[in-house]
Parts: structure tokens; C-alpha cells; sequence
């Protein structure tokens, strides 16, 4: 360990100990009085932890094991060859960790989509890079008995069967620190292949097959700006809160050129009735409210960027939380849709805060403010990535702000949900 970072978690930690109150507790500008909740590490050094995306499964539906991935350094881009270990905290026997398998296909800001299966008590699913390309497991952790599918997944159906993915050698290719390193793009010199896009995965059978193309999407609708020389790519899908249809976002860019576009569209399972919500090229982070309503950071004419809730296969959109919820960020809507949790990304002290909003009255209570030092950015940022616990009455998030490298903390909102 260098000893720049030793001085940098000796620094935070003297904060943190002459402090009053600890330093995740600062309150923000636009935050209630309220008291803010108690936090505690789940996870501890020397490795780093983090679960990562927001949308994900993290708890089982007891709310007991909560799950995530360790490795032995930060500050660089995963390279083909690095393993990270995939296991679980038990939250009633001393978050004691338990390794459970590892992966060769993963990204700091997603990890290697790391979740509990929906509907199952006992079983997970991540992805991995096998020796002909990318695979997914199926584990159960009661019994150890362990499946490999021969293809990734990104989001799984509520009932548990069925997933969908790009094609993340293409992520990778666009977007690095979204996809996986070691396999390349067999068509990156496409702008938007017919052979490559969004599949559809069975997760009983192991059958995969090709329901969205890159060129069928880029032949429908309007793109914004009609951009020339552009290569396209899908990232970003989620499963509804029924099953019936799934969000994915169209993005592309002009090589050598900075910037990017985006249109959000929505599908049945099986690629068909393709609806497109947002087509004013620049939607950003999303969740489902119910099997209707998508909830977006996006740039509109009437609000510029802001929160807004689009009713999916109509035209009708509105803001939300326009006075308080004035950044982008990772929104989750905690159980029975009263409350939002989110974040946002560093301020001007180079502090994440992470809040909740209720829906109802328009109020923004603050969880606290975790400051993040400046080695963690671009691709080896550390996002918070807040996601809450079955009973809704905890979140879980990654931080660096206690001087350890990443981590993952427990937050108890009981008090206010």
C-alpha cells in the first residue's frame, strides 16, 4: 500500500474521531433537520467490497445475507485476467462473509450482475468469462448445487425465468466500465449490426436466441439530431415490476467525437411491441414504479433535466421532485412507493449524498453526506448505488468515506419509512 494512501485514510479517519458527529452525517444545503440515521460498515478491509447497481437483488427476501463482491485493489480498469470473489454478509451472525464463487466478467460500476434470483430464498446468479466467451452461474447457497448457463444475462423477469442482455463485448467496446474485458467486438467495424443487439436467455433451458436488433432499433423512429457515423449499442435494461415488458436504453456516439445519445424504448419479453418513451436524446438513470410508470432523469423542454414519471405507451410524463431532486442520480422506489431513495453524484466537496424523497408531500429528508476522495473517478468511481432491504426499513451503499477503499454500509431508515 503506498503511503499517499495510508495518509489519506489517517486524514479521514482524524476527521472522522474529532468530529462531533461522524463525517457521513453532514447535512446538505437542501436537506431536512431531521436526525439523520445511524450507519455501520458491513464490510472491512484489507480487501474492498461493493455490491454496485442500484436495480439489483441484494438481500434475500428475509433480509438476512446480503451480497457482494471483494477484490484486492482499486484504481485501474479490470484487466481480462483478474478474479473477483463473489460471496454474501450474514447480518445476524456478525456480518460474517462467506465466499461463495468468483468472476472473470465484471466492471467496477456493475460488477458482474451479482443478485439473488427473483422468487428463490436460496439461489443467486452472477456472470463469469468461460473459456468460449461470457456465461452466467446459478447458485444455491443452502445446498452448494451450482449451474452454468453458456450465455450472460443483465436483468432477470420477476418470476425468475427469464433474462435479457446486450451484447456486452459491444458495451465494452462503446462504453468501457460497463461491460467486460478479454473478448472483443466481433462487429466493431458496424455501425449497428443486424447480428448483435438485445437476447433473450431461458433460465431453465439455457436457450438463447436474438429478439432486438441494433439495426432494427436505429430503423425506428426519429434519432435526435440524426447523427451520421454514429456506432449504436444497448445498455441499461429492467425487467417491469410484473413481467410484462422491459425498459433498454439505445445509445450511440460518433468515434473520436465526445458525447452521447440516448433514447429510452420499452418491449414484451420477446422483443416485440417495441414502444419508444424518451426520444429526446438524453435519458440517464431509471426505475419502474409499477408495470405502467418509469421514473427518469432526462432532458425535456419543460423542465430541462429533471426527475420525470412517464406513463409507459402514452405520451403523458410529468416532473417529480423538481425543487429537491435537482441532480441526476440512482433512484429506487422503496415498498409501497411512498418514498424514493437516491443519490447524487459529488458536490462541490466532493461528497455523495444519498436521501429520501417522499412522494406524497414533496420532502427530501438527507441519510447522509459521504465524501469520496478524488482518486475515485471515471471508470473506478465509487457510486453509492443506494439499494434497500426487503422491509424497506434499511439501505445498503458503497462508500469510501471512512479511509478503508470501498465498502459497503447499512443504513437504518426505520424512523422514517
Amino acid at each position: 500500500m503506498s503511503e499517499k494512501t495510508l495518509a489519506r485514510r489517517q486524514f479521514l479517519r482524524q476527521i472522522a474521531a474529532a468530529a462531533t458527529i461522524p463525517v457521513v452525517h453532514a447535512l446538505t444545503a437542501r436537506s431536512t433537520e431531521s436526525p439523520l440515521p445511524p450507519v455501520r460498515a458491513i464490510t472491512r478491509g484489507p480487501a474492498f467490497h461493493w455490491f454496485s447497481y442500484y436495480d439489483k437483488l441484494q438481500f434475500d427476501p428475509a433480509g438476512r445475507r446480503a451480497l457482494g463482491m471483494e477484490v484486492d485493489f482499486e484504481h485501474r480498469s479490470p484487466r481480462p485476467g483478474d478474479a473477483i470473489r463473489v460471496g454474501m454478509v450474514d447480518l445476524d451472525a456478525e456480518d460474517r462473509w462467506t465466499q461463495l464463487g468468483q468472476s472473470r466478467a465484471w466492471c467496477w460500476q456493475q460488477g458482474c450482475m451479482l443478485q439473488w434470483r427473483p422468487g428463490s430464498e436460496d439461489e443467486i446468479l452472477w456472470n463469469d468469462r468461460g473459456q468460449d466467451g461470457h456465461i452466467s452461474h446459478i447458485l444455491n447457497v443452502k445446498t452448494g448445487r451450482q449451474r452454468t448457463l453458456g450465455h450472460p444475462f443483465y436483468t432477470v423477469s420477476p418470476d425468475g425465468r427469464t433474462a435479457v442482455a446486450p451484447d456486452f463485448r459491444r458495451v465494452q467496446d462503446m462504453r468501457p466500465g460497463y461491460g467486460y474485458p478479454g473478448l472483443l467486438d466481433p462487429y466493431a467495424d458496424k455501425a449497428a449490426p443486424a447480428e448483435s443487439g438485445i437476447f433473450r436467455l431461458d433460465l431453465q433451458t439455457d436457450r438463447q436466441e436474438l429478439i432486438i436488433s441494433l439495426a432494427d432499433v436505429v430503423a425506428t423512429g426519429k434519432i435526435p439530431g440524426d447523427p451520421k457515423d454514429a456506432k449504436h449499442w444497448f445498455n441499461h435494461l429492467l425487467f417491469n415490476t410484473d413481467g410484462s415488458r422491459f425498459v433498454f436504453l439505445h445509445r450511440w456516439a460518433v468515434p473520436g467525437v465526445s458525447g452521447r445519445g440516448t433514447r429510452m424504448l420499452t418491449a414484451k419479453p420477446d422483443g416485440t411491441d417495441i414502444h419508444i418513451v424518451d426520444d429526446y436524446g438524453r435519458t440517464s438513470h431509471f426505475i419502474w414504479r409499477d408495470p405502467r410508470h418509469i421514473l427518469a432523469w432526462a432532458w425535456r423542454p419543460s423542465h430541462q433535466g429533471a426527475f420525470y414519471l412517464f406513463t409507459e405507451g402514452t405520451d403523458q410524463v410529468e416532473a417529480v421532485g423538481k425543487s429537491v431532486m435537482t441532480g441526476d442520480g440512482h433512484c429506487s422506489y422503496l415498498p409501497g412507493n411512498q418514498w424514493i431513495v437516491c443519490d447524487t453524484y459529488p458536490d462541490s466537496r466532493r461528497c455523495q449524498n444519498v436521501y429520501l424523497y417522499h412522494v406524497e408531500t414533496g420532502r427530501r429528508v438527507a441519510l447522509g453526506s459521504f465524501p469520496i476522495p478524488k482518486e475515485y473517478t471515471g471508470e473506478w468511481r465509487c457510486d453509492t448505488h443506494p439499494r434497500f432491504r426487503p422491509d424497506g426499513r434499511t439501505v445498503c451503499i458503497d462508500s469510501c468515506h471512512e479511509g478503508n477503499g470501498r465498502q459497503m454500509y447499512l443504513i437504518d431508515i426505520g424512523s422514517f419509512t
